[in-house]
């Protein structure tokens, strides 16, 4: 939690949080207008902001040791980068949609979801950031406002971070429900929660970090975006939410055709784990997991040996699927396990790193969490 400016009369502030995200299958899809099954993590990110007096943007981090300052016009596309794009974006985001963004601001933010490890610290960052400003003048968050928000967010990360997201992180860390997965079809734009049911059914969903970094805007998700681009129009389809399984092997190119494999069959398995998941069919939810990561490393080539290492490992140890989780090329796998297999997975697979000569992985626990929220607005 933030500790509370220390300045001589009180100035108008608040303070909000906002989760990092897993998604448990439905990887690539958003923004191919297809389905998505994302929690929301205990892990999150706290941002305060806090008005000035005069007509400065001061952004600092607990996690950073460089910290901006500069004005709201200096805060658009191509003027910042790094770490502090994803924050300043949102503000100059906010300002260009009409919202009422205070000239000068102190934000400062800090939080617990591990950076580069595919859980959308980002996000979490950009929700927590817009939630807060926004409590400013409007403390009460609506439906309606949330979804708003989730655009705010998203074109932040597009159009100043520069990392051509889909939506899905944003979405999850302003709608997520505890202890429910949040069924998105980005076709229709609708929002299902999903109950999980596992941890009566004696399961975890547990987190590898392989401590790999990713980044989206490495050039990497954008290669992958363009590839389905070109594959839909090669199709003559408005996105690969329209493409079947027999029209796939129209294209000539293998490439677009793995990559339009993948996203079919990606879409197939988010509704076969809803499926599973309303008939307490664990097995068959721990199957499809592990499908969704070949297809993930085989079609869309987006795993790594790590990622590899860490699912192979859990599933043989006794869980009963994995998968990598988020963008790919490094970052975190997921595991569901049953809660008596879990130290021992965890072991299993910190033994494989050591004997692979890799780092040791971080672990940490994913229960389905609750979205953003204000935490406090004062002055």
């Amino acid at each position: 939690m933030l500790a509370a400016p220390t300045v001589a009369g009180m100035r108008r502030r608040a303070v909000a949080r906002a989760p990092g995200r897993v998604n448990l299958v439905g990887e690539h899809t958003d923004y191919n207008d297809g389905l998505c099954l994302p929690i929301a993590l205990p892990q999150d990110t706290f941002a305060r902001v806090v008005v000035r007096p005069d007509e400065r943007i001061r952004i600092a981090s607990a996690q950073q040791t460089s910290s901006w300052s500069g004005d709201l016009d200096g805060c658009g596309p191509g003027r910042v980068d790094g770490w502090v794009s994803y924050v300043a974006g949102v503000l100059w985001v906010l300002d260009q949609e009409g919202y009422d963004v205070p000239p000068g601001l102190d934000v400062h933010v800090a939080g617990s979801v591990p950076l580069g490890a595919g859980l959308s610290s980002s996000a979490s960052l950009e929700v927590a950031v817009a939630v807060a400003v926004h409590a400013l003048s409007r403390p009460l968050l609506d439906s309606g406002e949330r979804r708003r928000l989730v655009e705010v967010c998203r074109r932040a990360e597009t159009e100043v971070a520069g990392a051509p997201t889909g939506g899905l992180d944003q979405t999850a860390a302003l709608l997520s429900e505890p202890d429910c997965a949040l069924l998105l079809d980005f076709q229709d734009g609708s929002t299902t929660p999903v109950p999980l049911g596992w941890s009566a059914a004696g399961l975890e969903l547990v987190v590898v970090d392989t401590r790999v970094s990713h980044a989206l805007t490495a050039g990497h998700y954008g290669a992958r975006r363009r590839e389905c681009e070109e594959a839909a129009r090669a199709l003559g389809l408005a996105s690969l939410r329209d493409a079947e399984e027999q029209g796939v092997h129209r294209l000539t190119d293998t490439t677009l055709r793995r990559r339009v494999q993948h996203v079919v069959s990606e879409n197939a398995r988010v509704v076969g784990v809803v499926e599973a998941l309303s008939r307490g069919s664990w097995t068959r939810v721990g199957e499809l997991f592990t499908a969704s990561h070949t297809s993930l490393r085989d079609d869309f080539e987006v795993s790594c040996p790590e990622l590899d290492l860490a699912v192979d490992t859990a599933v043989a140890a006794g869980a009963l699927g994995a998968r990598m989780t988020g963008g790919g090329f490094g970052g975190s796998a997921i595991a569901l396990i049953p809660t008596d297999r879990v130290e021992a997975v965890r072991r299993a697979v910190d033994a494989a790193y050591a004997e692979a000569g890799l780092g040791p992985p971080g672990h940490l626990d994913a229960p389905a969490s609750a979205a953003a929220r204000v935490v406090e607005v004062s002055g």
